[in-house]
Order: C-alpha cells, then structure tokens, then sequence
C-alpha cells in the first residue's frame, strides 16, 4: 500500500487494485503515517523505503 501510495496513486487506485474499500486505505495509510511520523503519505513511503521496508 505504501508503496502504490508513493507512486502517487489515489486511495481509490489502490483500494481497487488490493481489493479493499477506499476507507480501508484512508485509515492504513494515515496509520502508517502517524506511525512514521511522516507529514504525508508519500513522506511515509519514502521512509519505510529508506528504512529497507519496500
């Protein structure tokens, strides 16, 4: 998710693509956000693939 989320796809693009409700990828992204401390979800992705994660 966070990965799609970097490239820059909307909720909805990612919500199809995984199966789940564009909700779902609200809450789960803002989660891994809030976790990272990160200012956006791109930030978020950009450190979890700095950290190695993705």
């Amino acid at each position: 998710m966070l990965r799609l989320a970097e490239e820059g796809r909307s909720n909805k693009e990612i919500a199809r693509q995984l199966d789940l409700s564009p909700g779902t990828v609200r809450n789960y992204l803002s989660e891994a956000s809030a976790k990272l401390f990160a200012a956006s979800r791109i930030e978020a992705g950009r450190i979890a693939r700095d950290k190695g994660w993705l």
